[in-house]
């Protein structure tokens, strides 16, 4: 990695872990400030009305912001959203009324797309080979912010409920300095007779709307980050089901998984890819997820949950290879566009996702509370097809 690239790409490491540490930090904290604002009765509710405000503006906006930086550069786009960040957080941190966290949230979640003009800083500065290890990284940068978010949100809760939104405001805040000082524009001017890319304001995923070479390979992402949504919202309550775990064991399986995800994406996603190509290993880790799925639907003791959670954890590695075929594929001038769009496509994975695999298993087939698991398992051969050409890589 030489001088020119290095910086930028550690910038956006940065601003991409600095980001997910604001947003783990407020939300243990978000239902005690809800409780003085609002009846207890009233606080579910509104939680997850917040909850889903947050991803709905993920879904119209991160486009968005990816065609901006398209048009304008990824340095103004991700200081703006920055910025934004930082204020938001730190009006929150106030919280006069109801009114103020509804805002707060939809502004949260216009300005907190900053992974996708992250992402395209790391595909404007990388070469195709390099990509997958990036957006490894990049990915395990962004998981170990969301871990230790929450956890330093509960200590900061103790003192005050409005001590994590501070400290949220200070995160984005240094995020901003850091870009501002240090980041140099990455996108390259594009030809006086190129055209500019469209700006769509509050526009839901289009597949449509991107080059056709993408689309196969675009159902393949929405796809796993779909799948990718039955252990993150069936976990807790599967395992109190089957198991009969309680609070000990399941903090202690989340922490493992967290912690052996972030150890896949960072330190095995790279070298695979370069050894076996991204095809391969987006179908590895395919293999391993689908594999993990088929156990936990069958788990009766303890001691299996360790190796699924190995084989759940080296299945998130097909993404970053997924992410670099797509990089690819997309273009020089495309990036924005196309990491706006898939920040899109994974936040309505997450609006998606938990409806339909929690009323699956609600009402499972036959009365077993293993179908959702087999469901998730079989989804990923549906993606198969789509693998089987290579897409042409975008135009310079």
């Amino acid at each position: 990695m030489n001088v020119a690239t290095k910086k930028p790409f550690l910038l956006a490491l940065a601003a991409v872990t600095l980001d997910a540490l604001g947003m783990g930090l407020v939300m243990p904290v978000l239902p005690g400030l809800l409780r003085a604002l609002v009846p207890v009765g009233e606080v579910a509710g509104h939680y997850g009305v917040l909850v889903a405000l947050y991803a709905l503006m993920q879904v119209c906006c991160a486009p968005v912001l990816g065609a901006l930086s398209d048009r304008h550069g990824r340095r103004p786009v991700l200081l703006a959203s920055l910025a934004g960040g930082a204020l938001d957080y730190a009006i929150m941190a106030a919280a006069p009324g109801l009114w103020v966290l509804y805002v707060g949230r939809v502004v949260s979640g216009i300005s907190g797309a900053t992974s996708a003009v992250a992402a395209s800083c790391i595909a404007d500065t990388a070469a195709d080979q390099a990509r997958t290890r990036r957006f490894g990284l990049m990915g395990a940068c962004y998981g170990g912010g969301l871990m230790a978010g929450p956890a330093i949100g509960g200590l900061l809760g103790s003192v005050s409920l409005h001590a994590p939104f501070a400290a949220a405001a200070a995160l984005n805040a240094l995020a901003f300095l850091l870009a501002w000082l240090f980041l140099p524009e990455t996108r390259r001017p594009r030809g006086a007779t190129a055209p500019r890319p469209p700006v769509r304001f509050f526009a839901v995923p289009r597949p449509r709307a991107m080059p056709a070479a993408l689309r196969p390979l675009l159902g393949v992402y929405f796809m796993i980050h779909l799948i990718g949504q039955i252990p993150a919202v069936l976990w807790v309550v599967f395992m109190e089901d089957r198991l009969h775990w309680g609070a000990p064991a399941l903090g202690l399986s989340l922490a493992g998984f967290g912690t052996l995800h972030t150890l896949a994406l960072g330190c095995l996603a790279g070298p695979l890819a370069t050894r076996f190509g991204a095809r391969r290993a987006l179908l590895a880790g395919m293999l391993a997820d689908a594999a993990g799925f088929v156990l936990m639907a069958f788990v009766g003791t303890d001691w299996l949950v360790a190796p699924i959670l190995v084989l759940l954890a080296v299945g998130g590695v097909g993404m970053p290879a997924l992410q670099g075929m797509l990089s690819a594929t997309a273009g020089e001038h495309g990036q924005g566009a196309l990491q706006g769009f898939l920040a899109s496509l994974a936040s309505l994975s997450g609006i998606v996702g938990p409806l339909l695999f929690s009323a699956l298993y609600a009402r499972p087939p036959a009365g077993w509370d293993g179908a959702v698991w087999l469901v998730g398992a079989m989804l990923y051969a549906l993606c198969l097809p789509a693998l089987r050409r290579r897409p042409a890589p975008g135009p310079r």
